[in-house]
């Protein structure tokens, strides 16, 4: 259901039957008929100086910020599916707060969405160098959000949907990269402020649009922050 409806067909019934009619019902078969709205969310600003991630909770700036995002996703008057958060407190009190405004929608707990650093950036920043194992060991789950989460609708899925992800800055960055099939080394060329709206679009035949990168035009100025 994620990859090209060719290779979802049985290889060994691929040439049998009656040739390319009987063949292309098949693939059709297999077809996505829907589109994916992917809004991926980055998480409100928080108390950086504290030594454990727990303690790591939102600013009474972070909380209005959740507060707003919360406000201008409520404001589209989409029907959400579902909200997906990383396990980490500060996503974890943003979901909180922005699923006050979206009620009835459910909310699920992933650690595939915690922060990391999947990837060694290019061109490299001289304040932000960490230990090469630490790629190693986000790398594969980060990667394994992306393939878990962003791909084509379910052929069983026969209405557009209207999914919430609410994470972390560089899992978003590495996120649009891949989606767009941009080289993913360039990850942090991309600058977002903490509960931005990034809009991506999944249709059915596999390609990806992005509608929105960052976006908080929905904040008043003295509101906008990137820590």
């Amino acid at each position: 259901v994620r990859r090209e409806p060719l290779s979802l067909v049985n290889l060994r019934k691929r040439h049998s039957g009656s040739g390319d009619e009987d063949l292309a019902s098949r693939i059709d078969n297999y077809k996505a008929k829907a589109t994916r709205h992917i809004f991926l969310i980055r998480h409100s600003q928080y108390h950086t100086d504290a030594p454990r991630e727990k303690d790591r909770t939102l600013t009474p700036l972070g909380r209005e910020q959740a507060e707003l995002t919360g406000l201008r996703l409520a404001s589209l008057g989409l029907r959400f599916n579902k909200i997906v958060h990383s396990s980490m407190t500060r996503a974890v009190e943003t979901t909180d707060i922005i699923s006050k405004h979206l009620p009835g929608v459910s909310t699920v707990s992933t650690d595939l969405l915690r922060e990391g650093a999947r990837i060694e950036p290019d061109p490299p920043v001289s304040h932000w160098k960490p230990e090469a194992v630490q790629y190693y060991e986000d790398g594969a789950r980060i990667e394994a959000a992306f393939r878990n989460y962003i791909h084509r609708a379910d052929v069983k899925q026969q209405e557009d949907s209207y999914e919430i992800f609410i994470c972390h800055a560089n899992v978003i960055r590495y996120i649009v990269c891949r989606a767009l099939q941009f080289p993913p080394e360039g990850w942090l060329r991309l600058s977002l402020n903490n509960g931005s709206i990034t809009h991506l679009v999944v249709r059915p035949d596999g390609c990806v649009a992005l509608r929105a990168l960052g976006d908080t035009g929905f904040m008043p100025p003295d509101k906008i922050s990137r820590s």
